[in-house]
């Protein structure tokens, strides 16, 4: 089943509605949907080496757009649509350290959190409710997000073929290890906040 769920998803990829899926996937993500825009990325530059700056173009401005999104949702809307986003990655008891911190270190974290495997959208909703200055948040999360997945394209569009049959080879070992990255990253936020 994996494997045809992966060729589905390279077959997606190839679609000429993809580069529109990216986005909205990486928009959602930034700032209330749970699965990174890697899943989509990956394939799609596998799929298409050629375009892998353009997609890791459509993956960055849609996930700081989805963040200038979340960023909102914390300032404006916290009680009533962020504070059910907050309670679900169980950091509602830790918002005090957010308002605390975010003061001194605010873009520091912001970066920290979009380059890594920890949950972007809660810190765009926690850069909201803290009151980051908005354009730190974006430079911050341009940088941060922009580099993500910059990276991860460059990689692809380098070594594709040899990634692409590595890929096929271990897909399986690969989600299980993505998988436990994932939920790392949510437990990292619980003990680093």
């Amino acid at each position: 089943m994996l494997r045809r769920l992966y060729d589905w998803v390279l077959r997606l990829a190839e679609h000429k509605h993809a580069p529109s899926a990216l986005f909205g996937v990486s928009f959602a993500e930034s700032s209330f949907f749970p699965l990174p825009p890697d899943l989509m990325l990956v394939p799609m530059v596998l799929a298409e080496r050629i375009k892998a700056w353009r997609f890791a173009l459509i993956t960055t401005v849609g996930s700081v757009l989805g963040g200038i999104l979340g960023y909102f949702i914390g300032a404006a809307l916290f009680e009533t649509v962020g504070q059910p986003i907050v309670d679900f990655y169980g950091l509602s008891h830790k918002m005090d350290f957010v308002f605390e911190n975010y003061k001194e270190y605010g873009a520091i974290i912001v970066f920290i959190a979009g380059f890594t495997p920890i949950p972007y959208k809660a810190f765009t909703i926690a850069s909201g409710v803290a009151g980051l200055s908005l354009p730190i948040f974006i430079v911050a999360s341009l940088v941060s997000r922009g580099a993500r997945f910059f990276i991860v394209a460059g990689l692809l569009y380098l070594f594709g073929e040899t990634i692409k049959a590595f890929i096929e080879k271990y897909l399986g070992i690969l989600t299980l290890v993505f998988t436990v990255v994932l939920i790392g990253g949510f437990f990292m936020i619980k003990f680093l906040f």
